[in-house]
């Protein structure tokens, strides 16, 4: 299925584990509960989907294009997100704990609540995240970028 158009679509609880969708067009798709885990899915088009408590543990999403997806409760532990376009995504008590994710645009992304324990960040982009109650212990994020990253909650 690599560089399938599968836009618009309703992917709710739908099971992917393994899938192979290189490339593939998922922008406004909607996947919500559905299990992606190890999936491969680089360079992907993800923009705007739902993924809301999705499983994409161990997926392959190196170069993908996850701005603006609506990923809140997703399991991505352990996924390849490096150089990943998450501008302006939100992932609020997303799981990415040891995610990869070297080299990606978190710009503007709102990562409240998540957990990046153990995750490698180094040369990431997040100008702009809001990290508040975001767990980082034992994160990498050597040369990562937090200019106006918020970490503190408000009070």
């Amino acid at each position: 299925m690599g560089g399938a158009d599968l836009s618009d679509a309703n992917l709710f609880l739908a099971n992917l584990s393994g899938a192979k969708l290189i490339s593939a067009n998922l922008s406004r798709a909607m996947m919500g509960g559905a299990d992606l885990s190890g999936a491969n899915l680089r360079g992907a088009n993800l923009s705007d989907a739902e993924i809301g408590s999705a499983q994409l543990s161990h997926a392959e999403l190196i170069g993908a294009n996850l701005s603006r997806a609506k990923m809140g409760g997703a399991d991505l532990s352990g996924a390849n997100l490096n150089i990943a376009n998450l501008t302006h995504a939100k992932l609020i008590s997303a799981n990415l704990s040891r995610a990869k994710m070297g080299g990606a645009d978190l710009s503007g992304a709102n990562l409240n609540i998540a957990n990046l324990s153990h995750a490698e960040l180094n040369i990431a982009n997040l100008t702009h995240a809001d990290l508040i109650n975001a767990d980082l212990s034992g994160a990498e994020m050597l040369s990562a970028n937090l200019s106006d990253a918020n970490l503190t909650a408000p009070g």
